[in-house]
């Protein structure tokens, strides 16, 4: 009797984790530049990869070409019965506000939005002009020229608010060093262009510059390669890419779109899921700068006890960092 009591506890055990499993089915839609662009998509897949890792549970996924996919992918995934769904970029906005509207009982979560208003979605807002401070810092100190470079993806307030930062950072540690800045383009197609990014980074190093930051997507692949060809500096986004250049990256500037998709998705399989909007930051942990192998022999002791000064008083609020959407403006 005792025997078949446990047999029936494990088999009921075994049920109980099925259904568990079978609760949360997660999707993502991947935004313009797809899920490998070494950036923020692939920041994001490597959040949902995480996910996947510690609870066997694959994430569905969509990678848009063109915007209206945006939308289908959408709807397709929660008919799909997806019952949680990251949309990537505040490109998708729209679209995830109406297909959240037309499944009120599936979540969403999105990032780099915080002005919707539905009671099943989860927005994601970054303080991206608070890490592009560091790196300018770290920019200004490793430049020999007293001059370095931005170069951002599409012309939005979002890319305007990562440059703000780094002319900020850049201006704190030296005030008379020069900043370059250049946009790849008006259009999605500007985050997937590395011979255009390629082109802008030469035109700065021609002018001076040694040191250039990227903010473009898979575009800033093509930033790298043209640093590393010119024996110049560069300073990756989103994920760490430092692994690209080792010798050339001086760091990167990362923003945790990996934390926010694994953490959705554990909140939804842990019923802790909450709506609303998330703000990450420095003191948050959502944002700073990469220190590893690869750039270690690029930052010296004093750079690296400078940046953690520095980031000790942008957590504290000894150092307010303009962020440039409040205004659509930088005082730098």
């Amino acid at each position: 009797m005792q025997k078949l009591f446990k047999l029936i506890t494990v088999a009921l055990l075994t049920l109980s984790a099925s259904i568990v499993s079978a609760e949360i089915k997660p999707a993502v839609i991947f935004d313009m530049g797809g899920k490998f662009d070494k950036s923020f998509n692939e920041s994001v897949f490597n959040g949902a990869q995480r996910f996947t890792k510690e609870t066997g549970i694959k994430a569905m996924e969509v990678e848009v070409t063109n915007e209206a996919q945006r939308e289908q992918g959408m709807r397709k995934m929660a008919q799909r019965g997806a019952n949680v769904i990251v949309c990537v970029g505040f490109a998708q906005a729209d679209a995830c506000d109406k297909v959240a509207k037309e499944f009120p009982n599936t979540k969403f979560s999105i990032i780099d939005v915080g002005w919707l208003d539905n009671a099943n979605m989860r927005q994601y807002v970054f303080n991206e002009h608070e890490g592009s401070f560091l790196v300018g810092a770290l920019a200004a100190m490793a430049s020999k020229t007293g001059k370095v470079g931005f170069v951002g993806g599409m012309d939005i307030p979002l890319i305007r608010k990562f440059a703000c930062g780094y002319v900020q950072g850049a201006k704190a540690v030296n005030s008379k060093v020069e900043v370059y800045q250049n946009m790849t383009g008006t259009t999605p197609a500007a985050w997937n262009d590395p011979a255009k990014g390629s082109e802008l980074a030469k035109s700065q190093f021609d002018r001076g510059a040694d040191v250039v930051y990227a903010a473009a997507g898979g575009t800033g692949t093509g930033v790298y390669q043209a640093a590393a060809d010119a024996g110049k500096l560069a300073i990756g986004v989103d994920s760490n890419q430092n692994y690209l250049h080792p010798g050339t990256m001086l760091t990167s500037m990362l923003k945790r779109v990996d934390l926010a998709t694994y953490e959705t998705f554990m909140d939804v399989k842990s019923g802790n899921f909450t709506s609303g909007v998330k703000v990450l930051g420095l003191k948050e942990d959502g944002v700073g700068w990469a220190y590893d192998k690869h750039n270690k022999s690029l930052i010296t002791d004093v750079m690296k006890s400078t940046i953690n000064g520095l980031s000790d008083k942008v957590k504290s609020g000894a150092i307010k960092v303009h962020d440039y959407m409040s205004d659509n403006n930088c005082p730098a």
